[in-house]
Order: structure tokens, then sequence, then C-alpha cells
């Protein structure tokens, strides 16, 4: 086991999540049990969760939200932490939704990572299920097929981008075929915008990326 930027990499085979020993008998926890294969692991670092293929999961919760800036300085470190594949899930609750918007662009454009919002625990353990799932239905494809699909789970950048203003499923899927990352979009010039997706929704999404 190897560690820099105060985080463990681990290997874990598909279908299994390896989860800090501080989620232990949490509702994230419970309702992950039965489902995929969980075990806990003391001295992750960072890491919330560990998944397959190096994949790792910072989760900021409300309370870290509110208390402060510490959940940045945190960001930062899990973004700079080695071969890993950092996805942060935030919790978007009417007390959070403030400062969503703000932790959006840090963890997107300023980090490059992806950014999934949940409304609480319950629905964490769902979109970690489905991230598991997808792994190993990506493991056990056609190797051909699988270069062409994100490095990370296609699903979770597709969501991200969805979530910009005046971007729906079908222009987000467009400007994805167009583009081929989140990082190529946000470069994007607005003529290039344009003959994807229109004036209007070119100049919001131009607008998002450069205030």
């Amino acid at each position: 086991m190897t560690t820099k930027a105060n985080v463990s990499v681990i290997s874990v085979p598909y279908g299994h999540v390896v989860g800090n020993e501080k989620w232990r008998g949490s509702e994230i926890a419970q309702r992950l049990q039965g489902k995929i294969r969980l075990l806990f692991e003391d001295g992750l670092g960072l890491v919330d969760f560990h998944l397959s293929n190096r994949t790792c999961i910072l989760y900021i919760s409300e309370a870290d939200l509110v208390a402060g800036d510490e959940f940045k300085r945190k960001l930062v470190r899990f973004r700079n932490a080695s071969s890993l594949r950092g996805i942060v899930i935030v919790e978007k609750t009417p007390i959070t939704d403030q400062y969503f918007l703000a932790v959006q662009k840090l963890v997107m454009l300023e980090l490059g990572m992806v950014l999934l919002p949940v409304a609480n625990q319950g629905e964490a353990s769902q979109l970690i299920t489905q991230l598991v799932r997808e792994q190993s239905k990506d493991h056990s494809s056609n190797p051909f097929l699988r270069k062409q699909r994100s490095q990370l789970a296609e699903p979770s950048v597709f969501r991200t981008v969805q979530q910009i203003p005046g971007v729906g499923k079908t222009k987000a899927l467009l400007l994805l075929q167009q583009f081929g990352s989140i990082h190529r979009l946000c470069n994007a010039s607005v003529s290039e915008l344009e003959q994807v997706v229109g004036q209007t929704v070119a100049q919001q999404i131009h607008t998002f990326f450069s205030s």
C-alpha cells in the first residue's frame, strides 16, 4: 500500500467497495450492505470509499459545507493524490444550495474532477452501487469497446454535464460526443458551442464556465 497526499491507494476487486472505517454503522453503509460487497479499512486517509480500477470517492456532507472552508483544502489534497480517479459526492440540500454552485465550479473547473450531487446518504448509496455495477460491466465487456468509453464511469460525466444551466440529456450527449471531456468543453469558444447546441444555450454554457 502506498500513500501520497494523505490518500492510501489499494487494489479493490470488481464488485467490491472498501469504505473508510469512520462510515461503519452509517446509513450509507447499511444501505450498501447486501447490494455490493462492502469492506471497511482504517487508514484510508482522505478517501471515503475505494472502488475498483483506482476510483476513489470523497464525500462532502451538509455539515462539511456549513462548517467552513476545510472541505476545500481536503478537495485539493484529494485531487493531488497520484494515480487516482476522483469522484466527489456532495450533499445538495436546501441548507447547502447556496454553496453548491461555488463547489461545483471548484470541483469541475479548477480541479477537473467529477461532481455528483445527492440529497442524502440513501441516494449516495444508490449512486455508489450504480458506479460499482457500471465498472463491473465495463470489466467484462469487449476491451475495444471499453477503450471508447470514458476512463471514469461515463454516466457520471454525462450527469455532470447535465448540471450546466440550459443543458439537458440530449444536449449533454451531443456536447460530450463533440468535445469528449469537461475540460475541453469549458475551454470551447461560443462559436464552437453554437455549432452543437445553438446560440442561446452556447452563451449560457460560456457564461457558466467564465463567471
